[in-house]
């Protein structure tokens, strides 16, 4: 690929997984017209083209008809729908890659500019894009969209899409056509209608258009809180988030993370090894860790993902350097070589007392090893968990764990989405 290329990118199907917000809009559209729904199959096939062509093949409307039922449609999608969507996870690094090559992206979509725009705007990926060229009321043809969106002199150019529509465009526009197999087409639509390559994912057209550029590295992210905090619910949450934004997530724990780190981890929880002394116990979390570094977080990371780890580090200096009365100093020590300098970009605090903490924790299932200690020792941990937020409070999002678990979620992703994009910049 030139360094001055153009890229443009269709948007259902090709950057965000529409086809929630869509095929409900659709089907308030067909309710209010009182249209019998179709079944999921053949709603799919109205992701991808013009909203009055849809209405009119799929549901079978005169055009008068679709027009109407596309106003129905777009009364619901553009202050609901529009958001029941999804970046493909690794949309971000494919964009990013781009742009580091050089290249100029543009999306070129059927949908209207309004919904458009407030789609890539809620998931910050509008940052990318020099130009967004949409449908208009009079036309969403792909051919004179793709011209309009290219500068005279452009020189290498590519559609990348995921139907017909696009590849078709891209042919007639005289220029490159790259088909998505993960949209809403298939591999026989996208052939048959022109796409000269074809891409299984975003990493793929990365891997395409400029093989040579490495992508920029991903982030570290862990979440940290006492047993009990609600901190396996909000790693489930944070992860589908990361997920909905684009992001390619690698979901991971400690102990364990990689196999020889999951049976340590054995050892560790057994609740029959109440022998075990002190120091074995913080060794031990420090060789799991050694191997998780390694082997999970380390390649994820620079392969450009995003790690989300339950628990690294600071579990280990609060729970045995607090609890276990080791010593801060000491468990970093221990745990010197093992993370050898590899650190969270970010860490999420669950903040809550440790007796509420560990009532909540005894009332949903039977508390492992580490869970059964004295009131004493939960108190050690808690203390030592504020200890390190007051050294690092740039590291550290300290959220109310003591509140509702919608608003302890709205409020994780709030910041941790905030700080992602700010380091895209």
């Amino acid at each position: 690929m030139e360094q001055e290329a153009w890229v443009l990118f269709d948007l259902d199907g090709t950057l965000t997984r529409s086809e929630e917000g869509i095929m409900n809009s659709f089907r308030h559209a067909l309710r209010k017209m009182e249209y019998p729904e179709p079944d999921e199959a053949t709603l799919r096939k109205c992701i991808g083209p013009p909203l009055v062509w849809s209405f009119q093949n799929v549901a079978g409307m005169t055009e008068e008809q679709a027009l109407q039922a596309q106003e129905y449609y777009r009364e619901r999608y553009n202050t609901v729908g529009l958001l029941e969507n999804r970046v493909y996870p690794g949309v971000r690094m494919m964009l990013r890659t781009l742009r580091k090559a050089g290249a100029h992206l543009a999306v070129v979509t059927g949908k209207p500019s309004t919904p458009t725009e407030k789609i890539l705007a809620h998931f910050g990926i509008r940052r990318f894009f020099e130009k967004v060229v949409c449908a208009t009321d009079k036309s969403a043809d792909k051919e004179l969209l793709i011209r309009t969106a290219l500068p005279e002199n452009h020189g290498e150019a590519w559609m990348v899409g995921d139907r017909r529509f696009d590849m078709e465009g891209g042919v007639r526009a005289g220029i490159h056509t790259l088909g998505v197999t993960y949209g809403y087409g298939d591999e026989e639509e996208l052939r048959e209608s022109g796409a000269g390559k074809l891409a299984r994912s975003p990493r793929e057209i990365t891997e395409i258009l400029c093989p040579e550029v490495q992508p920029d590295p991903g982030a570290f992210l862990s979440m940290e809180g006492l047993d009990g905090s609600g901190k396996g619910t909000q790693v489930d949450r944070l992860r589908d988030t990361l997920d909905r934004f684009g992001y390619e997530v690698v979901l991971t724990r400690e102990p364990g993370g990689s196999p020889i780190s999951e049976k340590i981890r054995d050892i560790l929880l057994d609740r029959e090894n109440t022998a075990m002394e002190d120091v074995t116990e913080a060794l031990l979390y420090a060789a799991s860790r050694a191997q998780h570094v390694r082997e999970t977080i380390r390649p994820a990371v620079k392969a450009g993902k995003v790690i989300l780890c339950d628990r690294f580090l600071d579990s280990s200096v609060a729970y045995q350097g607090g609890g276990r009365q080791l010593g801060v100093d000491r468990i970093l020590a221990m745990n010197t070589p093992a993370v050898d300098g590899t650190q969270p970009d970010m860490t999420v605090y669950l903040d809550i007392n440790h007796r509420e903490a560990l009532r909540r924790r005894c009332a949903a299932s039977v508390p492992d090893r580490m869970e059964m200690e004295a009131d004493s020792f939960h108190a050690r941990v808690e203390e030592a968990y504020h200890q390190l937020i007051a050294r690092e409070p740039d590291r550290f999002i300290v959220v109310n764990a003591a509140k509702d678990r919608e608003e302890i979620a709205a409020e994780i992703a709030e910041q941790v989405i905030r700080r992602l994009t700010e380091a895209e910049q």
